[in-house]
Order: structure tokens, then sequence, then C-alpha cells
């Protein structure tokens, strides 16, 4: 087993540097001047001049007068940028008093610019998703390096269990064909299990992990939600996990803005990897469907790389990439994330654009807070991290925006922080009310959607 790790270690390993190799093979950025050149002028007029002057150089470019020819270039393209064309009070006098098809040749003359303006955008946008495609690049080599490291410091220690195990399930008529029991760097196990019932009798995956849990004398076990519901006579691998130190429990509480039908808030909970929860709250830009859409949007994709193995940076910054890649509009929505190891009780906080955490212990209440910038505006992006040890009993609080913007103080943050310190520490469904209802005592109506998300930490016993 040692000789597979370190093998497919190193062949990941490789991977990461092909893919990091590929990503600064192309790492040019884009021009810092982004509008039309003196070149786009040129093309224009001479176009314009090959379809009406029928040779006449009069107007414009003469010999020796390169440096006023280019002076009026540049006045020219910043005219047609400015008001979207050029008229006759942008043209010198001269052509305005001796050229007989002059309407003519500004048709020609905006249409030239025009061309070369689409063309531009069209070349931008490419090199912005091209950029967006390295930043995947980039990622994707983070994220197998990591994995790399995990596989190489992954140690087998089925020997020391394997008759136990076996034991175990005999005596509860399953047979098990072959298993591997994995320790990670952060003594975190992982199970997996290949095993039919006997005598054609069917056992819940649940009833397996206690087997497990009994067998393994110290810790308790799960099922991973990939795998399936019942052990039955046909050989199935389950893959079965330690639950961790640490258990979490969520309230969440929410007003839709008035008016609409919908919230453009969106949220989710729950466990994305072994021993591993995560709380994620994105506000949607604005109000109503729309809204809705973009922050649903960014919760699902977050929440699938997350499930995928992805670490949290990495998932972040690969979904603000698919954002920008998808269409010509923006997605601006905000996303705020707190993962949560339930082994260490370490908690990751990712925000990009997101209002405070607030981080509720015996000591009183901690800001967590970041920047303002919303997933989808701006590439490349990079998501402000930080981090918190929690400690039995502790309580985490998200909140949207439309909470903060009810509040009547200038400091609505030390305003809703003084609010949770004075809140008697109950369950997390009931605080989460209690902020809600505060929030709301402000105001008759909603402003804008409202959204609040607790969870409790809780030391196993």
């Amino acid at each position: 087993m040692a000789n597979v790790n370190v093998y497919t270690a190193k062949r990941l390993n490789d991977m990461a540097n092909s893919l990091g190799e590929l990503a600064r093979a192309c790492t040019d950025e884009l021009s810092a001047d982004q509008g039309l050149t003196k070149e786009d002028g040129v093309a224009a007029l001479e176009t314009a001049a090959a379809m009406v002057c029928a040779g006449c150089n009069k107007c414009f470019i003469q010999p020796g007068k390169e440096q006023d020819n280019q002076y009026y270039m540049q006045y020219l393209i910043r005219a047609f940028e400015q008001k979207g064309s050029v008229d006759y009070g942008d043209m010198p006098r001269f052509f305005l008093e001796t050229c007989k098809r002059k309407d003519e040749y500004m048709v020609h003359l905006n249409r030239g610019l025009g061309r070369a303006t689409m063309n531009l955008a069209w070349k931008n946008r490419f090199l912005e998703s091209r950029d967006a495609v390295i930043v995947q690049f980039k990622e994707l080599a983070v994220i197998l390096e990591e994995f790399s490291h995990q596989v190489e410091h992954a140690v087998d220690i089925t020997p020391e269990w394997e008759d136990e195990v076996k034991k175990a399930f005999k005596r509860n008529h399953i047979v098990i064909e072959k298993m591997l029991i994995l320790e990670y760097e952060n003594r975190q196990r992982e199970a997996y299990l290949t095993m039919r019932t006997m005598n054609g009798r069917c056992v819940t995956v649940k009833d397996a992990a206690e087997i497990l849990e009994d067998a393994m004398e110290d810790g308790e076990w799960t099922v991973a939600p990939d795998g399936r519901n019942l052990v039955t006579k046909q050989s199935d691998t389950l893959r079965f996990v330690e639950k961790g130190e640490y258990r979490v429990i969520y309230g969440a509480a929410k007003a839709v803005k008035s008016g609409e039908e919908v919230s453009g808030d969106n949220y989710t909970f729950g466990q994305v990897q072994p021993g591993q929860v995560i709380m994620s709250l994105s506000d949607g830009m604005g109000s109503g469907k729309g809204a809705e859409e973009e922050s649903r949007q960014v919760i699902e994709l977050t929440q699938r790389l997350l499930e995928a193995g992805f670490s949290t940076r990495a998932a972040l910054k690969m979904v603000n990439t698919v954002l920008l890649l998808t269409g010509i509009s923006q997605h601006p929505a905000t996303l705020d994330m707190c993962c949560i190891d339930l082994k260490s009780g370490i908690l990751e906080a990712m925000k990009l654009g997101a209002a405070a955490t607030y981080i509720l212990s015996e000591k009183g209440v901690e800001l967590l807070e970041a920047g303002e910038v919303p997933m989808g505006i701006l590439n490349p992006v990079e998501p402000v991290l930080l981090s918190k040890k929690l400690w039995d009993d502790n309580r985490i609080i998200m909140v949207s925006d439309g909470i903060l913007d009810a509040l009547p103080d200038d400091d609505k943050e030390l305003m809703l922080k003084e609010f949770i310190a004075r809140m008697p520490v109950k369950n997390p469904q009931d605080m989460a009310d209690r902020i809600l209802l505060f929030a709301r005592s402000f105001t008759e109506t909603a402003a804008d959607d409202m959204t609040v998300l607790t969870a409790g930490i809780w030391k196993r016993k």
C-alpha cells in the first residue's frame, strides 16, 4: 500500500507540474490599452477613402504632416469612443469646404470605426476568457498537489484492525471480502469495506456503521453519503468515515423583500467531505427571481466542487472564473462560506463581498470580516481567508446585507454585535429567529432580502 501511495502521489504531482507549466506558458497579461488604436483609425479612414474618394488624398494623410495626422487621429478616435459616432463638428474645415461626397464618406468612416470597436470587444472578451481558463489550470494544479500530499501521507492501518473487524461483521452474518482502512495526517480515518450478507439477509448501512464502531473501539463512524442504503447478498463496497470530535447543529431564518415573491438570498449547510461541514450564504445583487438564480448558481456550483474534494479556496476561485465564462452578462453575487473541520474544530471562513461573520463564545463576540468584491465581477479575484479555532458550545452567525441595512445605527456591525452579546444563548434556530425579529423591528416593510444562518458546535461526549 505504501508503494502504491508513493507512485500515485508522484503521478498526481507530475500532472500538477504539467498544468502549472501550461498556465505559465500563457501568462502574458491583457494589454493595458484596450481602446481603439491609431492603426484602427488609419484603417477606417483608408477604407472610407477607398469607397468614396477614388484616390483623392487631399483631406487627411499628406506627406510631411505625420505629427499633425497622429494628433488628429487620436482626437478622432476619442470622439468616436465618447459619442459612438463621428459627426461633422469633428472633421477639419478643409474637408467640410471641399469634399463633395462628405455625407457618404462619414457613413463609411463611422461604419469602419464601429467595425473596429466590435472586433476589439470580441478580442478583449476572448482574452478575458483565456485568462479565466489559465486560472482554472493554476487552480487544478494546486488541487492535484494538495491531493498528492494527502495520498502520500495516508497510512494503511488495515493490518491493525482486520481480524477484529471481520470477526465483528461475521457475528452479524456479514462477510467482509476486502477491506482498506486509511489514516490521514489530521488523524481522520476512513474505511472501505467490500461486503455481502449471508443467507439473503439485508442490513442497513447505519447498522453496518455501528458494527464497525464497536469493532474499532474508539471513535464514531458513519457511512459516506455516496454509497448504498442497504447491505445485501450482492457484494458492494461501502465507504465509512469517522464523525469527528465535534458535531454541528444549524438554524436559519429569512424574510423576502416587500413586493417580491422569492428571496434573492440562497444558503446551504451540511457535510461535504468526511469530517468537514460547510455553511454558505450568497446574496444575489438586487432582488427577485434574477438575484435568486444568480445566488443559487453560486451556492450549487461551490457545493459540488467541495463535494468532489476541492479545497474551499480553489472552489471559490473556480466558481468565479466559471461565472466569468458564462455569457456576456456578469453574475454579481456575494459568497460567505464557513468550513468547519469536525476533527480539530478549526473554522475557515471564505468571503467574497460578504458581510461580517459573528463568532459567539464565552469570551464575547468576535467579528470576521473582509472586503466588498462580489463574485463574477473581477478577474482575477482572490477570496479572503479567515481562520478561527472553535470550542465547545460556540455559535457562528452569518447574515446577508439586508439584516445590517435594516439597522438604524451608523456602525451597523457594532450594533448587531452588541445585540448578539446580550442575546440568550440557546439553540441555533431560536437565535436565528431572534436576530431576524430584531432587524425587522426597525422597519415596517423589508427593504431588502434578509437571511440569518446560525450554527452551534459541541464536542462529542
